[in-house]
């Protein structure tokens, strides 16, 4: 099992405002792979700290029904399973954010990831690269 981080989810659903470049269509088109073998029932794991952060994103640049479909899907799905941050894990994270100059949000993955014994991330962001997990940014593996 892998976590997944919200840039899977981004890249896979955000409409661009802009003609993508070829590199951005390769994330686009990885993005969505991955999105569809968690549909297909891979088993992966994400926390609370994600789940809102794809919820503010996809709120902003999509209709809200869809957005909250997106939700319901992760939320409710027997292969997603749903880790809570607590003020702990913030603090902790906030420390190592500070320390290896990386967004909060993904030292939350980080700490809850190495609480449970994990230390693969699907991610497109390469803020996992400093804080030492495998990042796994191809639909396959």
């Amino acid at each position: 099992m892998r976590f997944v981080d919200a840039s899977v989810f981004v890249h896979a659903f955000i409409k661009p405002r802009r003609k993508l470049k070829e590199h951005e269509i390769k994330i686009k088109e990885s993005a969505k792979k991955i999105v569809q073998r968690i549909n297909d029932g891979e088993k992966v794991a994400i926390t609370t700290t994600q789940i809102t952060e794809i919820s503010n994103l996809l709120e902003s640049y999509m209709p809200l029904e869809h957005a909250q479909e997106i939700l319901d899907f992760l939320l409710n799905s027997s292969n997603v399973r749903v880790f809570s941050a607590t003020k702990k894990n913030y603090l902790k994270a906030l420390e190592i954010a500070k320390e290896k100059k990386a967004g909060l949000n993904d030292c939350i993955a980080f700490v809850v990831m190495k609480e449970n014994g994990f230390d693969e991330i699907y991610s497109f962001d390469s803020d996992f690269d400093r804080l030492g997990l495998k990042r796994n940014c191809h639909e396959k593996m």
